[in-house]
């Protein structure tokens, strides 16, 4: 299929929304109330209502694109290596976001083509000579017209950025199990995942004394989940995944390295993960632990893309009641929805002093919409069978297991997966 057939669909039917399961919702008349003697003239501009899809959803911005380009001149250079960059941002950009099932799907478009969906692009660290131009580039894409190239195609996509996971490697082999001792191949190949950057950032501890003393490796794969949240409240977060590599005999005697990741936090959905992969042909046992740790990651992405696709055929309204102590607290519940990929629009139907009550339309189910929500700090709860969302309080998730806030050595930086 042509990309102007592509852009064709979505411009017509593409466009509209399937009616699907939509729920009623006890709010329909738009009846703000505007407390104009309390809050102030300014307060039409604040509240405002239907936000329509995020407004630059941060899964668009690629960063860190390096380029290093030698040609003929300088200017030949940068112009050689900004298209290379873009087409690189580009493709970055469909292995964020598109579940790995479809990614041959995805066309390849021309440099021009690529145009028409960047917004914008910077440069940084640029060096340039007479031959060779050298820069940092950080690309941001326009979601709709993205959103409509892959729907078009009807390529199966996700935005919702989780939030940052934790992982503890736990490597096994010989019946000896090693979190923090060295050498710990599994962790050393986890750490190099770096250059990934998709939906869900990872966090690799730093193995320091304080981590060694919260948790071992039988307390890991035991599922100690005291020890376990403590270790994720050092970390600043709420999910935690024990990834353990069992290292044995697969079958005909080669080597096989079995991985079994298991999640334990907020998230309900992440669940289990499991998989094998046995040794290649004239493949070291390093390489094979190293190509595991890329699949591990592989797998945890996809099931966060799985649990949170975009579901245009089936769209839903919640009403809601939204605690507020100010109108500044109203600002920033405004400003988070805005930003969920799977809200479409957001009508505000009251304001009072102390509450908000508003109608949700949003693409998936419930639970999709509430695991959205808790990427953005917020929580959608059920109170006498109406619904209410609140912004989730910070405190107490920055702590220690006692629920301190670290000192310096809690704040020492672990290891990371590059974040969008």
């Amino acid at each position: 299929m042509r990309l102007s057939e592509v852009k064709s669909m979505t411009e017509t039917g593409g466009a509209a929304l399937a009616s699907g399961m939509i729920r009623r919702a006890s709010y329909l008349a738009f009846t703000t109330i505007f407390l104009w003697s309390v809050l102030g003239p300014g307060l039409g501009s604040v509240l405002g209502s239907g936000l329509v899809y995020a407004q630059q959803n941060k899964a668009f911005t690629i960063v860190s694109v390096n380029v290093d380009i030698t040609s003929k001149s300088s200017v030949d250079a940068r112009q050689k290596a900004l298209a290379y960059g873009q087409r690189q941002a580009f493709e970055r950009l469909m292995r964020r976001i598109v579940i790995s099932g479809d990614l041959a799907r995805v066309p390849k478009l021309t440099k021009s083509e690529i145009d028409e969906y960047v917004l914008d692009f910077a440069v940084a660290n640029e060096k340039n000579s007479p031959i060779r131009y050298l820069a940092d580039l950080t690309y941001r894409f326009k979601a709709r017209d993205i959103r409509g190239l892959l729907r078009g195609l009807e390529i199966r996509f996700a935005e919702t950025l989780s939030k940052p996971v934790l992982l503890l490697p736990v490597y096994e082999a010989a019946a000896a199990k090693f979190l923090w001792d060295n050498p710990n191949p599994w962790r050393k190949h986890l750490a190099q995942q770096t250059l990934s950057d998709g939906l869900v950032p990872v966090i690799l501890p730093v193995a320091d004394l304080r981590d060694i003393g919260l948790i071992g490796a039988e307390q890991a794969v035991a599922g100690d989940e005291p020890r376990i949240k403590a270790i994720g409240l050092r970390y600043g977060v709420d999910t935690v995944m024990v990834t353990h590599a069992t290292l044995s005999a697969g079958a005909g005697g080669s080597p096989a390295l079995r991985v079994d990741v298991i999640s334990y936090g907020s998230d309900k959905r992440a669940g289990k993960l499991a998989f094998s992969a046995g040794q290649r042909r004239d493949e070291s046992i390093e390489d094979l632990i190293q190509r595991a740790a890329r699949l591990t990651v592989a797998k945890i992405e996809d099931r966060w893309k799985e649990d949170n696709l975009l579901q245009f055929e089936q769209d839903a309204v919640l009403a809601a009641a939204v605690p507020i102590r100010s109108l500044t607290e109203w600002v920033e519940v405004k400003r988070r929805l805005n930003r969920i990929a799977v809200i479409q629009k957001l009508d505000l139907v009251l304001f009072s002093r102390n509450e908000a009550r508003i109608n949700i339309y949003y693409l998936g189910d419930e639970e999709q919409l509430s695991l959205a929500l808790a990427q953005a700090d917020m929580q959608l709860r059920q109170d006498e069978g109406n619904w209410v969302l609140q912004l989730k309080g910070l405190a107490g998730r920055q702590g220690d297991q006692s629920g301190e806030p670290p000192g310096e050595e809690g704040r020492l930086s672990p290891r990371r997966r590059s974040q969008p």
